[in-house]
């Protein structure tokens, strides 16, 4: 017999336990389904140093603020952790854990969910698993020597556990970028595959950068405002919260002697091709800071602030960097490839046509053309922060306010809370 219940959610990170806390003030009955067996599984998966990039006055979720006394902060990965099992402790949400969602079909009340433990009957269905899902991993890297062990940045945890010799991180957006430069410090030799990401500066004119992007309205932006829904999906500008935040600057790598290679094209044996792109995609990343810097300093003068002048570093460093079509990786002694090449999302339990030919939800504010089916967590669901800690609130009171309105016209029996769990 399948379990009635008005609203799934499936997966319970940020997305899953923010739709949970609104729907939960209405008493409205649901339940959170979680593959893993604890809570911030995803965050519990980052390497040891890990750091959020974003301060700690960005860090809160509905009905719960950042309490701490160090707002400008970076939280650890364990107090990211903590932070999530207190909130979970806190408002009591209810969740089941060890649960896998196989399939999600149109009937019954509305869907079907068959998990591995058994098939719900809900009206709602709420995917809250995220974007990032699958590691992506170019195919040719099935060619490379058997010699050099490969792993992806999600599995990536301290610089000593990784084999002896020099290091290759493919991708230098947020991950790749700081992961190289950890290992650059523990005094492991790094090569840095650069990509297009852009550069900001970790502060500038006496703010975090965070601070200037909140009050010039950068979270604030819809995907109506953008200049092509791709931009959804645009790499992060490289920065860091480690150590208390710094910019990372790839012509400083350069400088300080990690070796910078154009895009990794290819790969078969010892060898990988090289794009002749380098130098080009150093220009991006400077042209990136340029124009953002240019920004806030127009909003500082339309606005009169009395903030203190600031020149950044102009660096060049790895425009003087040889740029090279292949690379011999055991005659560099690289003996580990970190590739830092992203992630690609993955709905394949979802059987209804919802999806663009990327396999990317179609919906607007996470609301599908399929009454009761939702997504949330995605990049620019609806503003530049709604697939973080700090926007997803916003998208989640929405979506439970759909949930809400819908539960006037259609329900179904159900069963004490606790009997369902």
């Amino acid at each position: 017999m399948n379990t009635l219940v008005n609203t799934i959610i499936v997966g319970a990170g940020q997305g899953g336990l923010s739709v949970s806390y609104y729907l939960k003030q209405k008493d409205h009955h649901h339940i959170l389904l979680e593959k893993e067996n604890q809570i911030a599984a995803s965050w519990r998966s980052h390497w040891d140093s890990f750091t959020l990039n974003t301060p700690n006055w960005m860090v809160h979720l509905p009905g719960t603020n950042y309490q701490g006394n160090d707002p400008e902060g970076f939280m650890t990965r364990e107090e990211i952790i903590a932070f999530f099992e207190d909130y979970l402790h806190e408002h009591q949400l209810p969740i089941k854990y060890g649960v896998t969602v196989t399939s999600i079909d149109p009937g019954g009340a509305g869907y079907y969910v068959q998990t591995d433990q058994g098939t719900y009957e809900a009206v709602n269905v709420v995917i809250a698993t995220g974007f990032y899902q699958n590691p992506k991993i170019p195919a040719f890297h099935k060619n490379i020597s058997s010699k050099i062990h490969q792993i992806h940045s999600s599995e990536y945890q301290n610089s000593k556990s990784l084999p002896e010799g020099a290091v290759l991180v493919v991708g230098s957006s947020q991950s790749g970028a700081q992961i190289a430069e950890e290992l650059h410090e523990a005094g492991r030799e790094v090569f840095l595959s650069v990509s297009s990401a852009g550069r900001v500066p970790r502060r500038y004119r006496g703010k975090d950068i965070s601070r200037w992007e909140e009050a010039m309205g950068y979270y604030r932006r819809t995907v109506d405002q953008l200049n092509s829904l791709q931009d959804r999906f645009s790499s992060s500008a490289h920065t860091t919260g480690k150590d208390g935040g710094h910019t990372i600057n790839l012509h400083q790598f350069a400088r300080d002697g990690i070796h910078l290679l154009g895009r990794v094209d290819n790969g078969k044996g010892d060898w990988i091709n090289l794009s002749p792109n380098l130098h080009e995609n150093l220009g991006k990343a400077d042209q990136f800071e340029a124009e953002f810097i240019t920004a806030v300093d127009q909003f500082i003068k339309d606005r009169q602030l009395d903030v203190p002048e600031e020149t950044l570093p102009q660096l060049t460093d790895g425009f003087e960097v040889e740029e090279i079509p292949e690379l011999n990786l055991l005659e560099a002694n690289i003996r580990t490839i970190i590739w830092a090449t992203g992630y690609s999302c993955d709905y394949s339990c979802v059987h209804l046509p919802v999806f663009d030919p990327n396999g990317r939800p179609i919906h607007w504010r996470g609301v599908t053309q399929f009454a009761g089916l939702y997504f949330i967590g995605l990049p620019f669901l609806h503003t530049g922060i709604s697939g973080v800690i700090a926007g997803v609130g916003d998208d989640a009171e929405y979506i439970a306010s759909i949930i809400l309105q819908r539960q006037t016209r259609k329900t179904i029996p159900l069963p004490r809370l606790q009997e369902v769990l």
